[in-house]
């Protein structure tokens, strides 16, 4: 395979992996603006909500052909992907509050001094929301990927894509 051809495949499985976190962040932008908008407070996060799609895809992608380890490959499915969703998550964390920090730095004076506080912080529910919903579209992809890796990509087109006329004779009748 040339590496033209590398390139090109790493820049498509990037770019689809982005885009699922692109719409499951705006997800998250869009609550948050229909949240604080009842109290009359605009929200503006689109721009840091498709950074953040951007960094978590590419983060995501070099951690997803990172083994896991003897311990846990050994083990059901279920236990990689939590292990994998709770490193993301952590991660993801660390992420937003330093991101939170950097923001209040100089209500603080300086970043080391609003990072404490920003457990503290009036934000911090928003905090913690963000990250539960970033948790969850870690948990998804986690859960999409395995099964993805199990069953293949040809019986997951055929799955969602062909039509129900196509499976006569397979399955259940109803």
């Amino acid at each position: 395979m040339s590496v033209v051809h590398k390139v090109a495949e790493e820049l498509k499985t990037v770019g689809l992996v982005t885009l699922y976190f692109a719409f499951c962040f705006g997800i998250v932008f869009l609550l948050k603006r229909l949240f604080l908008a009842e109290y009359q407070i605009e929200f503006r996060g689109l721009s840091v909500a498709l950074m953040g799609a951007l960094l978590a895809g590419k983060v995501v992608v070099v951690l997803e052909k990172a083994p896991v380890g003897k311990w846990i490959g050994d083990r059901a499915v279920v236990v990689e992907m939590v292990a994998r969703t709770l490193l993301y998550t952590v991660g993801a964390m660390i992420a937003v509050l330093a991101e939170h920090a950097f923001a209040a730095r100089h209500e603080y004076g300086g970043f080391l001094s609003a990072l404490p506080r920003v457990f503290s912080h009036r934000e911090i529910n928003h905090v913690w929301a963000t990250v539960i919903c970033v948790s969850l579209s870690f948990l998804a992809f986690n859960t999409g990927s395995a099964v993805w890796r199990h069953l293949g990509k040809e019986t997951l087109v055929k799955l969602f894509f062909e039509t129900k006329t196509s499976e006569v004779g397979d399955g259940p009748k109803t």
